[in-house]
Parts: structure tokens; sequence; C-alpha cells
């Protein structure tokens, strides 16, 4: 299994109104791809604060292939949405992550 991983710095005065927009716009947007299984947000607590606040949202998907066919099928304009919605009030990056052992 691959984590899609986005880690994303939000504006202080926006955090309510995007967390909302990912919540019942992007989330489903990203899922309704059906290249991923599931998404899961965090809210990142273990920073210093740099005037805004910061999440990792993570996209699960079954293979590589998969992510692959998202960045080059659909990346574009979801990303495109979200900065019409938001513009420079958020940065964010990347990561791919590959689980190797999970256990309970």
């Amino acid at each position: 299994m691959l984590i899609y991983n986005v880690t994303t710095h939000v504006e202080a005065s926006i955090e309510k109104e995007w967390l909302q927009w990912m919540k019942v716009k992007h989330l489903p947007d990203m899922l309704a791809t059906k290249k991923f299984i599931r998404s899961k947000i965090f809210k990142i607590i273990s920073q210093e604060d740099h005037g805004g606040v910061s999440y990792a949202v993570q996209y699960h998907c079954k293979n590589k292939t998969l992510l692959n066919r998202y960045i080059k099928e659909d990346a574009a304009l979801l990303k495109k949405a979200s900065e019409v919605k938001f513009g420079n009030r958020i940065l964010y990056f990347r990561t791919e992550l590959l689980l190797i052992e999970e256990q309970s």
C-alpha cells in the first residue's frame, strides 16, 4: 500500500474554512477519482508557531500504478481548485510513503 501524504501549512485566519472545504469538497473529490481507498486528516501539533497551522492529509492507494494515474489524470485539476479557492494562503508539499509493516 502507498500513502500519498500532503502536508499543508494554512494561515490561521482561514483554518476553519479550509478544514470544512477539505471535509465536504476536496476529500470527496479525491476519493471520487477511484484511485484512493480512504483518506485521513491529521493536525500537526508538534511544531513551532509560524503564524499558521499545519495538517498532514493521507490518501491511501493500493499501488504505484494507481497513484501515477492520479498524478497524470487528476492532480492538476484538483490542485487548481485549491489554488483558486485559497491562493497563497496555503503552502503544501507532497510525500509518497510505502507501507512496509503494520502491527496492531
